[in-house]
C-alpha cells in the first residue's frame, strides 16, 4: 500500500545498486569501440540495439559520439548535419567529439578556424550541447555519470490517485496547499497526527517544518478554521 513508502525500511546495499542505474543503449555499430568495455568496468547496464538515431540512448537522451577523424570527415562531406537533425528529433541530445585535434590538418586541409566556427555553430544554431573527451576511457566515464544522473529522487505524489485511508487523505489535503510536498505533509503530519492540530498549531509549533512558509499556511487556513473542524 501507498502509506508504505513513508515507513523508514533498510534496503540492502545490492538492491540500492540495482536500483540506482538506468540502461544505457548502445548502436550495434559501437561494438568495434572501446568504449562499452569501459562502461561495463565502470558497471553500467549496457543493451545493444541497432539505432536510427545517434550511437548512444539515455532514457530520452540520444548521443551522438565521434571521433577526430569521423568528425572532420563528416564535416567535408555534411553528412553530421543530418546527423545534427536527427538527434533533435529527441527531448534531449548530445554530441561526444573525442581526441578533437587541432594541430594536424595538412591532410584534410581544412583550417582549425573553420572547425572552432563549426563547433560554435553546433552550440549556437543547432542548440546542441558539445562535449569534448580525451579518449574512449573518458567518454564512457561521462556516459555513466549522465545515467546516474536519470535516477530521479523525487517522492510519490499522492495527487496521482484517489487515497483511500485516512492517512492518505490527510496528505493528501495537506499537499494541496503551496509549497507543500509530500515531505512536509509527513512531517506535518507525523509531529500533529490530524488536520485539526495542524490547523490549531501556532507559528512556533510550524516553523520547524515550515521555515519562512509558515506564515502563507496560517493565512490560508484561517479561513478554513473558522468553517470546517478537520476531523478527517
Amino acid at each position: 500500500m501507498l502509506y508504505k513508502i513513508f515507513k523508514k525500511t533498510k534496503i540492502s546495499i545490492k538492491n540500492k545498486r540495482q536500483i540506482k542505474k538506468t540502461k544505457i543503449i548502445i548502436d550495434i555499430h559501437e561494438k568495434n569501440s572501446l568504449v562499452p568495455s569501459y562502461l561495463k568496468e565502470l558497471n553500467s547496464i549496457i543493451e545493444f540495439k541497432k539505432l536510427d538515431v545517434g550511437d548512444y540512448l539515455i532514457n530520452n537522451i540520444a548521443i551522438e559520439r565521434k571521433t577526430n577523424s569521423d568528425f572532420i570527415s563528416s564535416m567535408l562531406n555534411k553528412r553530421i548535419i543530418t546527423q545534427l537533425n536527427n538527434l533533435k528529433k529527441y527531448k534531449k541530445f548530445l554530441l561526444i567529439i573525442e581526441c578533437l585535434d587541432l594541430k594536424n590538418l595538412e591532410k584534410t586541409k581544412i583550417k582549425p578556424n573553420a572547425i572552432k566556427g563549426f563547433l560554435l555553430s553546433i552550440s549556437l544554431n543547432y542548440n546542441i550541447p558539445v562535449i569534448q573527451t580525451q579518449d574512449q576511457k573518458q567518454t564512457a566515464e561521462y556516459l555513466n555519470l549522465l545515467a546516474k544522473q536519470q535516477i530521479k529522487k523525487q517522492e510519490i505524489s499522492l495527487h496521482s490517485r484517489i487515497p483511500k485511508t485516512i492517512k492518505e487523505q490527510q496528505l493528501y489535503v495537506l499537499q494541496s496547499f503551496p509549497n507543500i510536498g509530500p515531505k512536509k505533509s509527513k512531517l506535518l503530519i507525523d509531529k500533529f497526527k490530524s488536520l485539526k492540530n495542524i490547523v490549531n498549531a501556532t507559528e512556533l509549533e510550524l516553523k520547524p517544518i515550515l521555515g519562512k512558509r509558515t506564515y502563507d499556511l496560517l493565512r490560508l487556513l484561517e479561513f478554513s478554521k473558522k468553517r470546517s473542524n478537520f476531523e478527517i
